[in-house]
């Protein structure tokens, strides 16, 4: 269980431009400690700048964000990342000529307290803090069903087995929240399946509060506890898949008033 009593995300108020042009729009949001909280809209809505302002890529000119109570606004994103944060990306950023292991590895980086006489020497605090990065990246593997793929490289791998490389590197971190960005995108169906069911994993047995950007509307619909919709940088409906589906501005941010019902866009919501 998580030990923080306050939610893991207060995102309170965000105004974010670029010159005339208004990327976020007042919104505000928070996540609870093992939420799975997903944000969607049209393109261009402003999901983007939303996890960019969290990343610390953007500072807004307005509003405050604080993780577990500590406000993330005007920090540098390793800064962030040493909070807490980490985050995966919609085009894969991996090292293609490094194994899945050395590319699990990196994601302990932040953990590494030794220098380099004795990661030279390659005794006491070296030996033993690279040990316990390699036990918890083994687990990793493990949990994410990457044995087959352990020590290739990454580049070799099929689409689906790079995106979960990915997942498991933002895991090697030991986030207290998770930013996920289009974890599905271009994926087949088995594969969105088996993430799918990865994700899940992660908010029941890991305890990780995770904040998922995704087109798939099937896939939000299913898996989401909560779900804020965003048009234009405004947010326009904030509640359950179910809550979400019905309402009439979400409907018309994306069908525009045309004859289909919200299913036919949104997906329906699972029983």
């Amino acid at each position: 269980m998580s030990t923080y009593d306050a939610p893991a995300l207060v995102f309170d108020d965000v105004h974010l431009s670029f010159g005339k042009v208004q990327a976020i729009r007042g919104v505000s949001f928070t996540v609870e400690q093992d939420e799975l909280f997903c944000v969607i809209g049209p393109n261009g809505a402003g999901k983007t700048s939303i996890f960019n302002v969290l990343s610390g890529v953007y500072r807004p000119q307005q509003g405050s964000v604080a993780l577990n109570g500590t406000p993330i606004l005007g920090k540098r994103p390793p800064a962030i990342a040493q909070l807490g944060m980490a985050r995966t990306f919609q085009n894969i950023e991996l090292f293609a000529n490094l194994t899945v292991i050395d590319n699990l590895m990196l994601g302990r980086h932040q953990h590494t307290r030794y220098g380099t006489l004795s990661a030279f020497l390659w005794l006491g605090r070296a030996r033993n803090e690279e040990l316990r990065n390699r036990a918890m990246v083994e687990d990793i593997i493990d949990f994410l069903e990457l044995q087959a793929w352990r020590k290739m490289p990454v580049g070799l791998l099929p689409y689906g087995v790079q995106k979960r490389v990915e997942l498991g590197r933002a895991l090697a971190m030991e986030p207290k929240l998770l930013l996920l960005d289009e974890p599905v995108a271009g994926m087949n169906q088995e594969e969105t399946e088996d993430m799918a069911r990865f994700i899940l994993d992660i908010r029941e047995d890991l305890k990780i509060p995770m904040i998922m950007v995704e087109h798939d509307m099937g896939l939000v619909m299913d898996i989401a506890d909560r779900v804020l919709v965003v048009d234009f940088g405004t947010p326009i409906a904030l509640g359950t898949p179910a809550e979400v589906q019905g309402n009439p501005a979400v409907i018309e941010a994306y069908l525009g008033g045309g004859d289909l019902s919200a299913e036919d866009v949104l997906g329906e919501v699972a029983p």
